[in-house]
């Protein structure tokens, strides 16, 4: 094949793979097998490999990047990225219509009705028709940048079609679209199935599994995961000449956008009631996890009219559906104990369908919870799924109640260890005294290799468990000497020479953590995600934090002595000086690196305190975004705060800020400094 010759195959070969994508992910209207489009794509492929000067950053063979990410940066977004007020019955979702009437003072409006996908909220970014930037909602103003993540997914265009009549077929200089990463659900189910069959931990839902891959560094992993997408919104479009948002997303289905087939155009609000009633049972028959339906107001003047509060839209709402439940019998209760030693009781049911899976456990949460249902084994119970995910035992129909049932006991002794259980100091909990209990090794085990934590993909349930039961793991500094016993690790069931050497490398990546992902990963009572990177960053490495005393703990915004009594018991005790430096003497990281800005930084070194009700911002908008600009979020006015920002019904902060004789500023003024 000549260069010509091979310049113009590619060229045919992208234009169809393209229309392909198209027909599959846009009109879900496939044309052609999957093995012919793998056919055209591995054709495209082996010609773009003979000729390395034809490949483009839009070619479809592009998808995936090289080298992992060493972490996601932080980007703006051009237009925040805001909340949905949520409203669970009818009469709440009338008194919506009624604002929205008078806040348009008795102009006809119209509504459109989407599904409410339970994915990962996402924002994509393309200029003159190119896909350049894909970030997370993060806190609504910045995001993590996932482009290379989101390159992987098929459903996303890496180049906009030219076409339509709405625009004249010419497409914008700036398109942002709004929408949901998903996994659907026959996807999902197979995905899981394949890793059940090679012995390897399932994911828990589709949810959680999309947002997990999402946060991946290494995109050639997202690619191996099917996820979709679908647009429910927009941001930043240039120029934007629509006057509706249901002609806009017509429009954004020309230029190749994925958006739901289901997506309808109602006039009033008993239009809107009619559709929530008849979709709660067709959304169970979807391939995609939804929970309700999501109202907007169409004309976009209008929504422009009606504004919104710091958090959320007053053009929107979101309906959600109740929680399905489920009546069915409780046969018996385990224990499972925790990472701490916390006893959770578990019941475990008769059989019985529940938002479309077969539920056989439910959690009773603690031993307060079934007192306050007086719930007994041999019970008729009804089931839900909190969040529509972990199923939960809510109520006890006491008048199918019979003979024989048998009052739930509160175990004496651990049902791992047997070692004696004790009430925590609140009193709800209990708890195995053992630190020692093989039990709380493999659920300390699983935490630590988490996800959030020091993110060692594959070492659920099952490898937890494993390790610690084969005697390869009894602390966490036994993970990075797994490689000195790798033959031993092979010959666990279902391992493997692949496998083994997959986790032997996830485990020497974490060793580069940060120190808030170590600290995390510790298991100190009271020190979440949040807490770790707020002492980590405050102190910048894991002996400083050591050294610390309670006073100097409690500087840390956000910590008081609970968490600071706690902190310093875990680094004044034998156990928790032994676990750190066993960790250090494999090589894990103990500090952690500065957090790079970028732009800007108009309230560098400053420290500022936010007090009463903003009009523009949450407090927790407003606070991130001070952090973001280089200053301090104080809790409280003291003489180290520079100034204080005042809404309305300020307090007393406002007070002390003044007997200090502090700067107050209200919000324009901030927004002013603040370059916004």
């Amino acid at each position: 094949m000549t260069h010509r010759e091979a310049e113009r195959r590619v060229g045919q070969l992208r234009e169809e793979i393209r229309r392909h994508d198209y027909a599959y992910y846009v009109l879900a209207q496939p044309v052609i097998s999957d093995r012919e489009y793998d056919r055209l794509f591995e054709e495209l492929k082996r010609i773009e490999a003979d000729h390395p000067d034809l490949v483009t950053p839009d070619s479809p063979s592009q998808r995936v990047g090289g080298q992992p990410l060493k972490g996601f940066r932080q980007v703006a977004h051009a237009v925040p990225m805001l909340s949905i007020d949520n409203t669970y019955n009818e009469a709440d979702l009338r008194e919506f219509d009624a604002r929205v009437a008078k806040g348009l003072g008795g102009k006809k409006y119209a509504y459109v009705v989407d599904p409410k996908v339970d994915g990962v909220a996402v924002s994509l970014r393309y200029e003159s028709g190119q896909f350049v930037l894909a970030a997370t909602r993060g806190d609504g103003r910045t995001g993590d940048d996932i482009t290379q993540n989101a390159r992987t997914i098929r459903a996303i265009p890496l180049r906009l079609r030219e076409g339509g009549d709405l625009f004249s077929g010419r497409l914008p200089r700036v398109l942002e679209v709004r929408g949901e990463v998903y996994w659907p659900t026959k996807s999902f189910n197979a995905f899981n199935a394949a890793r059940e069959a090679r012995g390897e931990p399932i994911f828990a839902n589709p949810r959680n599994a999309t947002a997990g891959t999402l946060k991946q560094l290494d995109s050639r992993i997202v690619a191996e995961r099917p996820l979709s997408f679908v647009a429910h919104g927009f941001g930043q479009v240039e120029p934007l000449n629509f006057e509706t948002h249901y002609e806009l997303f017509q429009q954004l289905k020309a230029w190749g956008i994925a958006i739901s087939p289901y997506m309808q155009r109602v006039e009033s609000i008993d239009e809107v009631v009619d559709l929530v009633r008849t979709w709660d049972k067709k959304r169970q028959r979807l391939d995609f996890a939804t929970d309700g339906l999501v109202i907007k107001v169409d004309r976009l003047d209008q929504r422009e009219k009606l504004g919104a509060t710091s958090r959320a839209p007053r053009w929107v709402i979101a309906y959600k559906y109740e929680a399905e439940r489920a009546r069915t019998k409780l046969l018996s209760v385990r224990f499972q104990v925790g990472k701490l030693g916390t006893i959770t009781p578990v019941a475990n049911l008769e059989p019985v369908q529940l938002a479309g899976t077969t539920v056989k456990s439910a959690s009773l949460h603690n031993f307060d919870q079934i007192e306050r249902l007086k719930v007994r084994v041999g019970d008729m119970v009804y089931v839900e799924k909190a969040g529509e995910i972990i199923p939960q035992v809510v109520g006890v129909d006491r008048d199918a109640r019979g003979r024989g049932t048998q009052p739930i006991e509160a175990p004496r002794a651990c049902p791992e260890c047997s070692s004696p259980t004790e009430r925590d100091e609140g009193g709800v909990f209990l708890r195995c005294a053992n630190p020692s209990c093989p039990a709380q090794i493999k659920e300390r085990l699983r935490y630590f290799c988490a996800r959030d934590q020091m993110d060692i993909e594959g070492v659920g349930d099952v490898l937890a468990a494993q390790l610690v039961d084969s005697g390869l793991v009894r602390e966490f500094a036994d993970l990075y000497r797994l490689a000195d016993r790798r033959e031993e690790l092979i010959a666990l069931e279902r391992m493997g020479a692949k496998s083994a050497d997959n986790l032997l490398a996830a485990i020497e990546a974490s060793k580069q953590q940060p120190l808030a992902r170590v600290l995390a990963a510790l298991n100190i009572r009271h020190v979440g995600v949040n807490t770790a990177l707020l002492l980590a960053e405050h102190f910048g490495s894991m002996d400083a934090i050591g050294e610390a005393d309670a006073g100097a703990l409690q500087e840390v915004e956000g910590i008081g002595p609970e968490v600071a009594a706690s902190i310093r018991s875990f680094f004044h005790h034998k156990s928790g000086r032994h676990v750190v430096e066993a960790l250090r003497k494999v090589g894990v990281n103990m500090t952690q690196p500065k957090r790079k800005r970028s732009g800007p930084q108009p309230f560098a070194g400053k420290t500022i305190v936010v007090t009463g009700t903003l009009e523009r911002y949450s407090r927790k908008e407003i606070e991130d975004l001070i952090v973001s600009l280089g200053g301090k979020a104080g809790g409280s006015v003291s003489g180290k705060t520079d100034f204080v920002v005042a809404g309305a019904d300020p307090g007393s902060k406002i007070d002390k800020a003044r007997q200090l004789g502090l700067e107050i500023i209200d919000e324009k003024e901030f927004d002013r400094r603040a370059g916004r």
